[in-house]
C-alpha cells in the first residue's frame, strides 16, 4: 500500500520520543488526535493518488506526525481534520504529489487552521503533566487557559529556563521539550536524514536578529535566550525547515534560505500581533527556495564558463 521511503521512516523514529512525552503531558487525547489525523491524512492521499495509479507515500505519515504534534492538545477533532486534509490535498496533492510541492505541507496545514480559526487555536492551552490530568478542565467551556512561554514573554514574565529546556510548560503537543528536539536533530544529522546548513543558518539568524533588536532597545523584542527556547522555533527548524522537498538544494541557497526564515520569524514575533512567527518564516522561505537555487546555480554556471573561456584563451 505504501511507497517505501527509508528517509521518511527515520523522521518518524525521530518524532517518536516527542509523541511519548506529549502523551505524558496530555494523556489519551494525544492518541485520539493522532489516530484521527493519520486516518484523514492517509485517506486523503489515497484518494488523490488512486486517480494517478500511484501508491500512498510514507511521506504522508511524516506530514501527519509533524502536523499533529504542532497542534494544541485541546484542538477540536474536526479542526485537526480540516488542517490535515488541506495539507495533503492542497499544499501537496494539487502540485502533483510527493516531490513536487512548493510548500511544506505540515506547516501549510497548521497555518491554514491557525488563521481560519484563531479563537480555537490561540485561546485554550492545557496545563501539562500527569498523563493529561489537566485536560478535562482545559476542555470545559469556562476553562482558564494555561500560560504558554510566548504568552508569558509577551507580558514581560520570564519562565524558568529549565522548564523551557525540559518541556514542562503549556505548548503545542510536540514543541515543548527543547532537549528532545535537539536529540532528534542530532539523530537526523548523524543518519544524514537532515541538512546541517538548514538547521544552523535558521537558528543562528534567528538568534542574531533577536539579539540585535533586543540590545538596540526595541522593547517589543523577546529576550534572546528565552526566545530561542520558546514557541515552535526549535521544532520547526529541526523537522520542517529541513524538509528536502520544499527546501533549496544548492548549499549556498540553503544558508540564505535559513537566514530568510530566521529574519521573518523574528520580525513577525517582534512587530506583528501574532505571538509566533515560525510558520510565516518557513512559508516565505519556501516561496523563495526555487529562486535561490536558480540564482546560485546560475552564478556557478557563469563562473565555470568564465573559467573555461579563460583557459581556452590561455
Amino acid at each position: 500500500m505504501f511507497q517505501k521511503q527509508p528517509i521518511m521512516r527515520r523522521v518518524l523514529y525521530a518524532l517518536s520520543p516527542l509523541f511519548l512525552f506529549s502523551i505524558y503531558q496530555y494523556g489519551p487525547r494525544v492518541l485520539l488526535l493522532t489516530a484521527v489525523v493519520f486516518a484523514a491524512g492517509i485517506l486523503t492521499e489515497y484518494i488523490i493518488e488512486k486517480t494517478r495509479n500511484k501508491k500512498v507515500s510514507e511521506a504522508v505519515l511524516v506530514t501527519c506526525g509533524i502536523y499533529v504534534l504542532a497542534l494544541p492538545a485541546t484542538v477540536p477533532l474536526w479542526t485537526a481534520v480540516v488542517g490535515i486534509v488541506f495539507a495533503v490535498a492542497i499544499a501537496k496533492g494539487i502540485y502533483g504529489g510527493f516531490g513536487r510541492n512548493i510548500f511544506n505541507p505540515a506547516i501549510a496545514g497548521r497555518m491554514f487552521i491557525w488563521i481560519s480559526f484563531p479563537s480555537i487555536m490561540m485561546t485554550r492551552w492545557a496545563e501539562p503533566g500527569g498523563f493529561g490530568a489537566g485536560m478535562a478542565e482545559a476542555m470545559s467551556a469556562d476553562a482558564v487557559s494555561a500560560a504558554t512561554p510566548m504568552g508569558m514573554l509577551a507580558e514581560g514574565e520570564l519562565p524558568a529556563l529549565t522548564d523551557l529546556f525540559l518541556g514542562f510548560h503549556a505548548s503545542s503537543m510536540g514543541e515543548a521539550s527543547v532537549l528532545l528536539i535537539l536529540l532528534a536533530g542530532v539523530y537526523l544529522l548523524v543518519t544524514k536524514t537532515a541538512n546541517w546548513r538548514l538547521m544552523l543558518s535558521t537558528i543562528l539568524s534567528a538568534a542574531g536578529f533577536t539579539a540585535l533588536m533586543y540590545y538596540t532597545g526595541i522593547t517589543t523584542t523577546l529576550v534572546p535566550q528565552y526566545a530561542l527556547m520558546s514557541g515552535s522555533l526549535m521544532y520547526v527548524t529541526v523537522f520542517m525547515v529541513t524538509d528536502p522537498v520544499s527546501a533549496p538544494k544548492n548549499s549556498n541557497s540553503q544558508f540564505v534560505y535559513g537566514v530568510i526564515i530566521g529574519l521573518v520569524t523574528v520580525l513577525v514575533r517582534t512587530f506583528a500581533d501574532f505571538p509566533e512567527g515560525t510558520s510565516f518564516g518557513l512559508l516565505v522561505g519556501n516561496t523563495f527556495a526555487s529562486l535561490l537555487d536558480e540564482i546560485f546555480n546560475g552564478l556557478k554556471r557563469r563562473a565555470k564558463e568564465k573559467a573555461s573561456n579563460a583557459t581556452a584563451q590561455a
